[in-house]
């Protein structure tokens, strides 16, 4: 069976509520604008709508460096990447290696609150940067732009300088390029992936309807995520890649309430795969799950179990 962690939410003051209410407004402003750009430009300039659509989808929102959960700074290293510049990458400790693996949009420091106590079990623990997010050098597409392949390349280049997994911990993006550079060939024990994301095809068309994309640009949106990828979105599905029990033994951890990737993602991966259980959590969201203490404890305890996973839905 799986587990549930339930954590109420602080009653929200008055004005963070209004902070909340002013951004939403901005954010509803902006996109607004963008789909009448994009609903002009898909009748007199088809082209720059594929190109406006193609630069909407890699840039990454927010800041650089967001929520930050370490309570204590590594060692970082630069590490190079195949398409130019560096990543960083931070190091704790000694001992079997565990990665780190943010998602779109994250940064090392989100996932802070696990390195503590992953090196008093006597782990090494790397944090990975990908191309324009934390300090790592912005990705080949400019400022503030990204891809999935640059993100698998990143964890590629820890995985080359730092070795064998004994456990990997992701979250929501993540947790696809923990899992497709395992597949790969870096050789892993044990896996936690935190909210992970659902397929690449679904997010496309929630993207497209969102941006309300003509058919013709959402068409083109996805052939040219192929060209850049060159593989085909289905390839980079998480759902299939564990199917046949070649995924090492997981630990799937998702909210309830989370708004980002839905919960019966995370529920129907560890359904689907042999290997894997699942523990709930419920009021924690996609973000604030990075710092619950049970969840840290869950996925401590998970890494550093002997005994296979027993599976539980």
């Amino acid at each position: 069976m799986s587990t549930t962690t339930t954590r109420p939410s602080p009653r929200a003051s008055v004005k963070a509520r209004t902070a909340r209410a002013r951004r939403r407004s901005l954010a509803l402003l902006r996109l607004a604008w963008i789909r009448a750009r994009l609903r002009v430009l898909g009748v007199v300039a088809p082209v720059a709508a594929d190109r406006l659509a193609l630069d909407l989808w890699c840039t990454i929102r927010g800041p650089r460096a967001g929520r930050d959960h370490r309570t204590t700074t590594g060692e970082v290293h630069r590490l190079p990447v195949p398409r130019g510049g560096t990543v960083a990458a931070e190091v704790w400790g000694e001992g079997p290696v565990v990665y780190l693996v943010h998602g779109w949009g994250g940064w090392r420091g989100q996932l802070g609150s696990f390195v503590e106590p992953l090196v008093a079990a006597g782990h090494r623990v790397v944090a990975v940067d990908a191309p324009s997010h934390g300090d790592s050098d912005d990705g080949f597409m400019g400022h503030r732009r990204g891809t999935v392949m640059e993100m698998i390349e990143a964890f590629e280049a820890a995985g080359r300088e730092f070795g064998p997994a004994a456990g990997v911990i992701a979250h929501s993006l993540g947790c696809t390029v923990t899992c497709q550079v395992v597949a790969a060939g870096l050789p892993a024990e044990r896996l936690v992936l935190i909210a992970p994301n659902h397929d690449f095809a679904v997010v496309v068309e929630e993207f497209s309807r969102v941006l309300r994309l003509p058919s013709r640009v959402a068409e083109h949106l996805r052939g040219e995520l192929e060209r850049v990828t060159e593989r085909s979105l289905a390839s980079f599905d998480l759902g299939p890649l564990g199917v046949d029990g070649s995924m090492p033994d997981t630990l799937v951890v998702h909210d309830r309430t989370d708004k980002e990737t839905p919960y019966r993602v995370g529920a129907q991966i560890a359904s689907d795969w042999p290997n894997a259980r699942l523990h709930s959590t419920e009021g924690l969201g996609h973000q604030r799950i990075l710092a619950d203490p049970v969840v840290v404890d869950e996925a401590i305890g998970h890494l550093t179990r002997r005994a296979p996973v027993e599976r539980g839905r």
